[in-house]
């Protein structure tokens, strides 16, 4: 993905505690990026703690799913570009694409439905004005941008038929 003013990015390092016993980034810990690649989205969106606090709002992750492209190490120079495929009035579905170091490739790719909270319930609301028109705005940003390379799949194994199922004589 390009990065650009309306591509929100992130920046961190793998750190020794976040890697297994091959040498690579254990696998939650990519998760662990994407979420806080996600809490700088949120605070762009216009809440940051504060506001949440004031407020009593907040994101919560209603689905997460990743794709591991390519295994990193320990002391590689991540950086995770994001941006909005969909919204609505209380949703965010967000693609997440992860590189490392220089590379041009991603190294993981990620979705995530959010939902906008009242957490004096807690319950789902309605972004607030100021909120949903940040929202709007990138969603409307990256309408433009090519489609996100890995969004929309489903895990699964494919349906086997028994042979001969399916065949008429």
């Amino acid at each position: 993905m390009p990065t650009s003013l309306t591509l929100p990015s992130y920046r961190d390092t793998v750190r020794a505690e976040w890697v297994d016993y091959n040498g690579h980034l254990r696998d939650a810990f990519y998760m662990l990026i994407f979420s806080f690649a996600t809490d700088l989205l949120i605070d762009q969106i216009g809440l940051p703690d504060a506001v949440r606090k004031a407020r009593s709002r907040s994101i919560y992750t209603l689905e997460a799913h990743i794709n591991y492209l390519h295994e990193i190490k320990e002391g590689a120079q991540v950086r995770v570009d994001m941006r909005v495929l969909a919204h609505d009035a209380k949703r965010l579905h967000l693609y997440l694409e992860m590189f490392a170091d220089d590379g041009a490739e991603p190294v993981a790719a990620g979705e995530q439905m959010l939902l906008h909270v009242d957490t004096s319930g807690p319950r789902a609301a309605p972004f607030d004005p100021d909120v949903e028109a940040r929202v709007r705005a990138l969603a409307d940003a990256h309408a433009s941008l090519p489609p996100a390379s890995f969004a929309g799949r489903a895990i699964g194994l494919p349906v086997k038929t028994p042979k001969g199922e399916g065949r008429h004589a």
